[in-house]
């Protein structure tokens, strides 16, 4: 599978604290490696779009399609 990143994402990875940096690395080399991972705890958010954990407090979304997954937006779980 490959990545593509959206400018929303690339945007709000920028504003997010060093630490969901670090995190959301590890949890996109899960997701390459299985979508399924139980850390990732992946769910259909909507018709297109999962979102999957990045932490306990924060997500992001993607979009798979063929062999790439978009992703769209990583933000602060709304509670």
């Amino acid at each position: 599978m490959r990545v593509e990143f959206t400018e929303r994402f690339i945007a709000s990875y920028i504003a997010a604290p060093p630490e969901i940096h670090k995190a959301f690395g590890k949890q996109l080399a899960l997701l390459l490696r299985d979508y399924r991972h139980p850390s990732l705890q992946a769910k259909k958010y909507d018709a297109q779009r999962w979102q999957a954990r990045v932490t306990q407090d924060w997500r992001f979304y993607y979009r798979p399609d063929g062999d790439k997954y978009y992703l769209l937006d990583i933000i602060p779980h709304p509670k």
